[in-house]
């Protein structure tokens, strides 16, 4: 049952019972009818509670429904809430823990509120690119007041119960039992007529049309490609200017407008996306994991002092294993100055400031490490230097530890190869700055075992992680991919662009930075280093020099002061070079290469449609396991415009037949080897189809 039913005295109790938030999927839906319709007919029931089992009172929408036919199915939230609404008996909600999107309209719907402290009370649509849909724009404002309101609605966030006390959402908040007061509650009102409704409340502003172009004003300005949150002002606005059924029709016609929108899917995909990622069709959900209660570093430098915060954030001690005492000292001190400018930003206590610091040990000894249960290993990116470090750790880790490498492109069957414990070897892809970047490339070695793998998904989670599993492969599923992006912006260069209006262009589209200004932070020593072993392994793959002569120049981006771009001390700001801009004119000249004029829809075609193609293979190969988790890496790591969806979920949207007309048109021109369609994309578009 996804409600049960029980009679109290005089009061009928409703409890929402859909684990694990009480998602109002149509099956609830009918059963809140049904025992409304029960209470209704009972002449012994006085009053009816509504509450939820388990760990909320009702997170909203059932978000197994979405995209389907249940979703709308009669009886749909607006239904119940009419139901609930024009009931001839009062109806209260025992509102606990969480209260969010159509669980707290179907609470406005009622004619009593009451809660206990600590609930969580939100109208989170607006991060869907959607608004309320069933009366949320119209009754929260009647109950918080307009500004209270609308600051809710477009913001999505959620605010604690008590935070709303003395307002006309709770009638009472409840210390203690919450079902013993709401009872209580329940029979004071049971004989008070006439019964009170949200909907009759008026609203009081003075000068609202005033306060309402503020909004407009400031939501435009903060709000971006995302149609959602300006839309959200004028739902909020009809609940003031228009009647309540009228404002019900507009708020209603607003939310079928923005459901259609290309940035609502987007967001939706990406919602369903990050949960999809963490479920692999051959590791069962309830595979065991291993306890993960103490964590080792090897190094200490940029990547691993980041990726101990992330540990330690999560309240789990971390040691980090140093060869020298100075570099041991530089790397906590580091830290330490990280957490320090979060402490002066306000955004952590000082109690958190000193539990975080104090898990944080240092050590120069392998032997202090022996006992953690997971070590991960954030040394320099050379397969020499990884042998080394996993021998070591294979010999001194306890057994059952898991033995994960921080590497970026290198292959993990090999490294778990050094040991004799292959299936505890994983990869942990960090990106950086580790503590603040959300994504984490879990690498699966083909002898990875299965309790590795779902202990090191559930660990990311912990952690505040989008794992995203990637099989192995040189660059797994990002870097990978991001080659080809490199190698077609390098191409660009020799044909007649220069770094700014590549940036520019793909910035435009939505990019967080272009790939110039991305090498110039990311160090474009690293590219010039990973592009060497390119030479010698694949030496058919064309890359333009370009590159290579910058980084002959010194010039390895802001570290040393001067990249693609010139910086000035202290300034991160990109200023474009005369030198640079000197040397990639005379590189085309010297290639015999006419330069020409380039168009930034070009430039984003070719950009973004080699991380399709790319993508495509990547699938093929089973590398990743879904289309999604190729979007998730790359919204998640790599700066791609959420509103655009991902790589894969864009290509879908402009039509895999249109990815491959422009292709076409690109291998007739210089270095069209590159433009060889992946046959899985070739196949979904003569097909019609999509990846997603």
């Amino acid at each position: 049952m996804t409600a049960e039913y029980q009679i109290n005295g005089a009061v009928a109790v409703i409890t929402l019972n859909n684990p694990p938030v009480n998602g109002l999927g149509h099956a609830t839906r009918s059963a809140i009818v049904d025992g409304m319709q029960k209470a209704l007919a009972d002449d012994a029931v006085k009053a009816i509670i509504i509450t939820g089992a388990g760990t909320a009172f009702s997170g909203g929408a059932d978000i197994k429904e979405f995209n389907s036919p249940k979703a709308l199915a009669e009886p749909n939230l607006h239904t119940v809430i009419n139901v609930v609404e024009n009931s001839t008996k009062p109806v209260i909600a025992a509102i606990h823990t969480v209260c969010m999107g159509g669980g707290l309209e179907l609470a406005m719907g009622c004619n009593y509120r009451v809660a206990v402290a600590g609930a969580q009370i939100a109208l989170p649509e607006v991060k869907l690119g959607i608004l309320p849909g069933a009366g949320g724009t119209q009754r929260l404002p009647r109950v918080l007041g307009l500004e209270m309101a609308l600051n809710m609605i477009v913001s999505g966030n959620p605010v604690a119960s008590e935070k709303l006390a003395g307002t006309a959402l709770f009638n009472e908040l409840i210390e203690g039992d919450l079902m013993q007061g709401a009872l209580a509650f329940a029979n004071k009102v049971a004989d008070v007529r006439p019964l009170p409704k949200v909907r009759d409340i008026k609203i009081d502003y003075p000068n609202y049309e005033a306060f309402l172009q503020f909004s407009r004003n400031t939501v435009k300005a903060m709000s971006g490609p995302f149609p959602a949150p300006l839309k959200c002002v004028e739902a909020v606005a009809a609940a003031i200017t228009k009647k309540f059924d009228d404002g019900i029709q507009f708020e209603r016609s607003l939310f079928i407008e923005l459901v259609q929108t290309t940035e609502s899917k987007a967001l939706r995909h990406a919602f369903f996306g990050e949960r999809a990622a963490s479920k692999l069709p051959d590791v069962p959900e309830d595979t065991p994991t291993r306890p993960i209660k103490s964590v080792a570093v090897i190094g200490g430098g940029t990547m691993g002092g980041g990726i101990a915060m992330n540990f330690a954030n999560a309240g789990i001690p971390v040691k980090i294993l140093e060869m020298k005492q100075e570099a041991l000292d530089k790397g906590l001190a580091t830290i330490r100055k990280n957490y320090e400018n979060t402490l002066k930003k306000g955004k952590l206590t000082q109690q958190k400031f000193e539990q975080r610091v104090g898990l944080i040990t240092g050590t120069l000894s392998y032997d202090d490490i022996a006992q953690a249960d997971i070590v991960v290993e954030a040394v320099f990116e050379d397969m020499g230097v990884k042998e080394t470090v996993f021998k070591k750790l294979d010999e001194v880790m306890k057994q059952g530890a898991i033995l994960a490498s921080n590497t970026s492109t290198l292959d993990v069957d090999k490294i778990a190869a050094f040991t004799k414990r292959p299936q505890d070897v994983i990869g942990t892809h960090f990106f950086s700055p580790a503590n603040v970047m959300k994504l984490l490339e879990i690498v699966r070695g083909a002898k990875t075992g299965k309790d590795v793998l779902a202990t090191t998904l559930a660990l990311s989670k912990k952690i505040k992680k989008t794992g995203v599993v990637s099989g192995v492969c040189d660059g797994f599923i990002g870097n990978r991919m991001i080659e080809q992006y490199s190698r077609q912006a390098g191409f660009l260069l020799e044909q007649g662009c220069l770094p700014e209006q590549v940036d520019k262009a793909i910035e435009k589209f939505g990019f967080a930075m272009g790939p110039f200004r991305m090498g110039d932070l990311a160090g474009n020593d690293i590219g010039w280093y990973i592009r060497k072993r390119r030479y010698v392994e694949k030496p058919e793959v064309t890359y333009s020099k370009t590159a290579d002569l910058l980084c002959e120049m010194g010039r390895y981006g802001q570290k040393t002061g001067a990249g693609w771009y010139d910086y000035k001390p202290g300034d991160r700001k990109a200023y474009p070079s005369q030198v640079v801009n000197d040397m990639i004119v005379k590189h085309s000249a010297d290639l015999g290469i006419e330069r020409r004029k380039i168009s930034d829809q070009e430039i984003v075609e070719r950009l973004v449609f080699a991380l399709v193609n790319e993508a495509a293979y990547i699938l093929e190969e089973g590398i990743a396991t879904r289309a999604s988790d190729i979007d998730m890496v790359y919204l998640t790591g790599y700066g791609f415009p959420l509103f655009r969806g991902g790589p894969m979920f864009y290509a879908d949207t402009v039509g895999l037949p249109n990815v491959i007309l422009a292709m076409n048109k690109y291998a007739k021109g210089p270095h069209g080897d590159a433009w060889k369609a992946a046959p899985l994309l070739a196949k979904l578009a003569a097909e019609g189809k999509t990846f997603n």
